[in-house]
């Protein structure tokens, strides 16, 4: 299977097109990095979090982004809710576990989630991905102190576990699901310094998602355009307060040949 660039830019025209609605239930910390991200794509995203109306909101949307960055009980129990009405209305789920490993609380409420309905794609780094898989890792907060490279077998083994694509976050990323492994090679140093960005691409993986059926090439698109648009942010750029500006900027502005940029290949 290869990974072409005018098929990421077929699905970027898809959601140029639809402008599809992606329902969060995400963090304080990163609402209005993502929503912003989500914008410049061409997507339609709603931040909802109430437990009367989030199924309704479900009903609605193209995907749904569970994130579990400030987990509060009234939350968790939105997010199963939501999870349920998309596992119903087949609408796709994209779940991040951030910081699962940190704290028994957040490892085992991301566990309990996954369990309410499958995700059509679980994204998060090293670290993360190998507590949702065996609880084992070590986790400093919501930063990993794994590779990427290093959960790539933990990470094909709870795809095969789930039946659901696994997404490894990192210097190099890693898309997995039972048959299929792709490494996005595309990306910036100065991108890990930028809070919100890993939830950022949670966010895009459901943007993909709404429009492409295959939920593995939705995150390998999503993973690429993460990395291309921090590559064109990156240039010339001299800190991290203005590296997310033209984050969203250069998300906004993307085109075909920009695409020419990807650096995904089969692992």
């Amino acid at each position: 299977m290869e990974v072409k660039p005018e098929q990421i830019w077929e699905n970027i025209e898809k959601i140029h097109g639809m402008s599809p609605v992606v329902h969060n239930i995400t963090n304080y910390v990163v609402m209005n990095n993502t929503a912003n991200a989500l914008l410049a794509l061409g997507a339609s995203p709603v931040m909802a979090h109430a437990g009367e109306e989030v199924s309704d909101m479900v009903g609605i949307a193209g995907a749904l982004v569970i994130n579990i960055g400030t987990l509060s009980r009234p939350w968790v129990k939105s997010m199963g809710l939501a999870m349920k009405a998309a596992r119903e209305k087949g609408v796709p789920i994209v779940f991040d576990p951030v910081g699962a490993g940190a704290t028994p609380y957040r490892s085992r409420t991301a566990r309990e989630l996954v369990k309410t309905a499958t995700p059509a794609i679980i994204r998060g780094n090293a670290s993360e991905i190998m507590a949702m898989a065996d609880g084992m890792t070590r986790t400093r907060g919501v930063d990993s102190l794994d590779s990427s490279h290093h959960a790539l077998n933990v990470a094909k083994q709870l795809g095969l576990d789930l039946g659901a694509v696994i997404c490894v976050s990192g210097e190099i990323d890693y898309i997995v699901d039972s048959a299929r492994a792709f490494q996005v090679r595309n990306g910036h140093p100065m991108m890990p310094k930028v809070t919100g960005l890993g939830c950022t691409a949670t966010a895009l993986c459901g943007a993909f998602a709404a429009v492409e059926k295959d939920s593995f090439m939705a995150a390998v698109c999503a993973m690429a355009v993460m990395g291309i648009t921090g590559e064109i942010a990156g240039e010339d750029c001299p800190g991290p307060g203005s590296f997310q500006v033209r984050f969203v900027d250069a998300l906004y502005g993307l085109t075909e040949r920009d695409m020419a940029r990807i650096k995904v290949e089969g692992v």
